[in-house]
């Protein structure tokens, strides 16, 4: 596959982590001869995000395969209606519709484990805990990497989960979801609910949350069929 006939494609990671939730992912879209951006959003805001996103966005010529983990999904609903944006790909993904915010999503059914373990520094800023990370987050991972995890995550303000979606690209971009079946942060029945509601092209994968990161090459597989089918 030639670079310059393929579509670029962008990756936006979840909550409580960075650009490197696809180190493992990235390699393989590199070698199928894609052009590969990772943003790094600050996770401070619905809005801060869709602006990191629209940055990287701008600098990119041609279509474009925007994919996003986790809170991620939120990011690429708002920020994917970009006319660059051909794809849509939701890994676990949270995929709103106009007027949602992932606080009444969330609670449409039974907490996941995760949710249970969330601290609060007193200010708003949320983390989750160094068990959370080993027991829920990572559960499919190797626990000292689960623990790297833990120092690496950034807060997250808890006003987050109020902020509304105000257009759902997901409406009018073909869409794809991987649905993490082991998954212990956002809940399963949710994440299918999301997939057919898209009516998105869907894949399950016996995995847990961070799929991007134990199960890359199945993740990368759906990522590289959505860009083939902008090709």
């Amino acid at each position: 596959m030639s670079t310059n006939a393929s579509p670029t494609i962008l990756l936006v990671h979840g909550a409580w982590a960075d650009g490197s939730s696809w180190q493992r992912v990235i390699p393989i879209l590199l070698g199928a001869g894609h052009k590969v951006v990772a943003v790094q959003n600050p996770t401070q805001s619905l809005a801060g995000d869709v602006a990191a996103t629209r940055q990287a966005l701008d600098a990119v010529e041609g279509p474009v395969v925007l994919v996003g983990h986790s809170w991620g999904g939120a990011v690429i609903t708002e920020a994917g209606t970009d006319p660059k944006v051909k794809a849509l790909v939701y890994v676990a993904a949270f995929a709103p519709a106009a007027g949602e915010a992932l606080g009444p999503l969330v609670g449409k059914y039974p907490n996941p484990p995760a949710l249970g373990k969330i601290q609060d520094d007193g200010k708003g800023n949320l983390t989750l805990s160094t068990e959370g990370w080993v027991e829920d987050v990572a559960n499919d991972l190797p626990e000292a990497e689960a623990r790297v995890l833990a120092v690496l995550q950034p807060p997250l303000p808890a006003s987050t989960f109020g902020d509304v979606i105000s257009q759902a690209a997901w409406e009018k971009v073909p869409s794809w979801y991987i649905v993490s079946t082991e998954d212990r942060v956002v809940s399963v029945e949710l994440e299918r609910e999301f997939a057919a509601r898209m009516k998105a092209t869907t894949t399950e994968l016996a995995a847990g949350h961070l799929s991007l990161l134990s199960q890359p090459e199945a993740v990368a597989k759906v990522i590289l069929e959505a860009a083939a089918s902008v090709a």
